[in-house]
């Protein structure tokens, strides 16, 4: 082990700063900060797995669905919204992009990786900042990408019974946009709740709580407050976007519920930034 002389180096021998730092170590921007978070995400297991899960929910979810009900679906007494099934598995795929959210936050507090984190990055505005980033673009783009092959594949087998879509609808190219729209969204309200209760299970229960169950069970509150308490929960007023045709005609339209439900998000992950901010490690 060697010893650090505190004799200064004579100024013929300094050499300029490293990326503008004033000690020769490289300084920490906002990209090395980004680069970081990218690096945890794409090696830890549990990422892989857990988007992998989102795709084949969510695609194959739907081809069975469609496979299943075209036939019924065709018949002259239907009524129920064909539309509504071609991203049907998407209702469980998104349990995967919400977990996701979760992990990102609630991993390194399990593993005590995040006090390494901010050692290295005490800037904890940036570090959210960072994770919210990476987190969304990744969402984002498999999210559409999920939303389409989901869509083309029900479309398949509700083509067969001529009951199917042109690719080229604007309810369809909507959908798919909105699949990685409402998912990557989705994906940050999870990373939320990982950082206000640091808990995954915890997090993760109160999240599915949040999107499916009270979603419905506020609808049983008599008069108008139940129903637009159903309209603004986090669940209802997003998913409307990811849908070509919605099972509750009564919710708000796609661009309005996605940005309720973006705004939802945006205040939650404010609150959640201010505690990060303030908690210790």
């Amino acid at each position: 082990m060697t010893t650090n002389t505190l004799t200064p180096a004579p100024p013929s021998s300094s050499r300029p700063a490293r990326d503008g730092g004033h000690d020769g170590r490289a300084r920490l921007t906002f990209g090395r900060i980004l680069d970081a978070e990218w690096t945890k995400i794409r090696t830890v297991r549990s990422t892989v797995w857990t988007l992998a899960s989102l795709f084949v929910l969510s695609v194959g979810l739907t081809a069975l669905i469609c496979f299943a009900a075209a036939g019924e679906l065709s018949g002259s007494g239907n009524d129920e919204p064909v539309g509504a099934f071609v991203t049907w598995g998407l209702m469980f795929g998104q349990i995967a992009a919400l977990v996701l959210g979760v992990l990102v936050a609630t991993s390194e507090y399990s593993s005590g990786m995040i006090r390494t984190t901010l050692a290295a990055a005490p800037r904890r505005w940036s570090v959210l900042a960072a994770k919210t980033t990476v987190l969304t673009t990744v969402l984002l783009v498999l999210g559409t990408i999920t939303s389409t092959v989901a869509i083309v594949a029900g479309n398949f087998f509700l083509d067969r019974e001529g009951i199917g879509f042109s690719l080229g609808d604007s309810d369809v190219l909507r959908t798919m946009v909105g699949g990685g729209l409402y998912l990557a969204v989705l994906g940050v309200f999870g990373l939320a709740l990982g950082l206000l209760m640091r808990h995954t299970a915890a997090a993760v229960t109160v999240g599915i709580a949040l999107i499916f169950i009270v979603g419905n069970l506020v609808g049983l509150i008599p008069g108008a407050t139940g129903e637009w308490l159903t309209k603004l929960m986090p669940g209802n007023a997003g998913s409307t976007l990811a849908t070509v045709e919605s099972f509750n005609p009564d919710l708000l339209g796609p661009w309005t519920g996605f940005g309720v439900f973006a705004g939802e998000t945006a205040l939650l992950l404010l609150i959640a930034g201010l505690l990060f901010r303030k908690r210790d490690a």
